[in-house]
């Protein structure tokens, strides 16, 4: 078994173990501390590859910067424009096919959570060399790749790129 202390790992558990105590006492930073210590040893080394670009300002600034967008502006047009065809019964339902170009696990969940939070898309399956989405939307306006990229992803993507690639 192979042991190595993961700095980034013991942060976000810390940070976890915290949050959902709900209070930042001695005890619990204590406590917090030992479990993180615990979890960053023996699984440290299989969730953070490289603890360096945990700590990038910049990764971090696209992160917030993407959150911000994706919850307070991708998200309200696509409940608006779902709203829209519950009430005009306007849907024209599909699976699409979406090429991939992120690289990275983290980047690739990121990128498939983000359309599935979406409304009006859902991410169905993965392709077995994961350089493909299939994607149901509720408005399959083209299949062209392209366009479908575009209309879907490419945001998305852009900044998981950024994030974690």
């Amino acid at each position: 078994m192979r042991l190595r202390f993961s700095p980034a790992t013991f942060f976000i558990v810390l940070a976890t173990y915290l949050f959902y105590t709900g209070s930042a006492t001695e005890y619990d930073v204590v406590t917090g501390s030992i479990v993180a210590l615990v979890v960053s040893f023996l699984v440290g080394h299989w969730l953070v590859k490289n603890d360096l670009k945990f700590f990038s300002p910049k990764r971090w600034l696209y992160a917030v910067i993407y959150f911000l967008r994706y919850f307070f502006i991708e998200e309200t047009k696509t409940h608006i424009d779902v709203a829209k065809r519950v009430f005009t019964l306007k849907a024209n339902p599909g699976i699409v096919r979406i090429p991939l170009e992120v690289e990275n696990d983290y980047g690739k969940v990121l990128v498939a959570n983000s359309i599935t939070n979406t409304p009006g898309t859902v991410v169905v399956d993965i392709s077995d060399d994961g350089k493909w989405l299939y994607v149901h939307w509720i408005d399959v306006s083209t299949l062209d790749e392209k366009e479908v990229k575009e209309n879907v992803v490419a945001y998305f993507e852009d900044y998981a790129k950024k994030i974690f690639d």
